[in-house]
């Protein structure tokens, strides 16, 4: 399913403005090898060790299927009614159900810590990732050095792949672990690596900040994130409301949006 989402933060990206440095190794102008090399030598500058850079960087090619990906988005065509319907089956209602019985626990300690209730975490895990099932398989740093060596987003892919160095570099997870979609999210609810370094939490206490084995630090890190651009406890979040635009955040497209809060809905009303 990640491959279909993959995702709407494509056009996010360019209605946000950007957080991208003021750095950018000119984008495709010479060879990609050529431009990565470059790209070393301005993480350098920015701080990121020689160490975190071979790990990660040694051996990227790159990845035109990427680049074939980026350019094939045809879920912006659909309507609410067709994504929603498509994507809020009678089998991920289900399972969502279970998933919040299950989990009571843990989604009532999230909802006390950050304010966001079960239900809508549960939404957005289902659509991202099928409940972690499908969190993608492309190498993370790949995708990123190659997008950010394409000129449609370049100085917006560069920031997040020095992103994803910095997460290497404080040993949340190495390069071979940071698989994820093909635009380079990661782990159980699609986190880019900037807001991965932004909101991620070590929720289950283990040390660390692991969105993609541990579910619980993907489901309240997605809660942290919320909360950050304006989650309010206990209130409603149907279109219209203050915490549908938090939702708005989460994914710029409408139709997306209004499919989390359908989901969350009719997951909050037992169906």
């Amino acid at each position: 399913m990640v491959g279909v989402l993959r995702r709407l933060w494509s056009v996010a990206w360019v209605l946000l403005a950007s957080s991208a440095t003021a750095f950018a190794v000119p984008c495709g102008s010479g060879s990609f090898e050529s431009w990565l090399e470059s790209f070393k030598r301005e993480a350098a500058a920015q701080g990121i060790s020689q160490r975190a850079i071979a790990s990660a960087l040694s051996g990227v090619s790159y990845d035109r299927r990427v680049i074939s990906r980026d350019h094939a988005q045809g879920v912006f065509r659909q309507s609410f009614e067709q994504f929603a319907g498509r994507m809020v089956s009678a089998d991920r209602l289900q399972k969502g159900a279970s998933l919040l019985r299950r989990h009571a626990a843990l989604f009532s300690g999230i909802e006390q810590r950050f304010g966001v209730p079960g239900p809508v975490l549960v939404a957005i895990w289902g659509l991202e990732t099928d409940f972690g099932v499908d969190q993608g398989r492309y190498p993370v740093i790949q995708s990123l050095a190659t997008l950010a060596y394409d000129c449609r987003r370049s100085e917006r892919f560069q920031a997040e792949l020095l992103d994803a160095l910095r997460i290497i570099e404080r040993g949340d997870m190495t390069a071979a672990e940071m698989r994820g979609a093909w635009a380079g999210e990661i782990g159980h609810t699609q986190f880019l690596p900037s807001s991965y370094l932004k909101y991620a939490v070590d929720y289950d206490g283990n040390g660390r900040r692991d969105l993609i084995h541990s579910a619980a630090d993907a489901l309240a890190s997605t809660a942290n994130y919320l909360k950050a651009y304006g989650w309010r406890r206990g209130q409603p979040w149907t279109p219209g409301s203050g915490n549908f635009e938090a939702l708005l955040q989460w994914n710029k497209s409408q139709v997306y949006s209004k499919t989390i809060a359908y989901f969350a809905t009719r997951l909050a009303g037992g169906e």
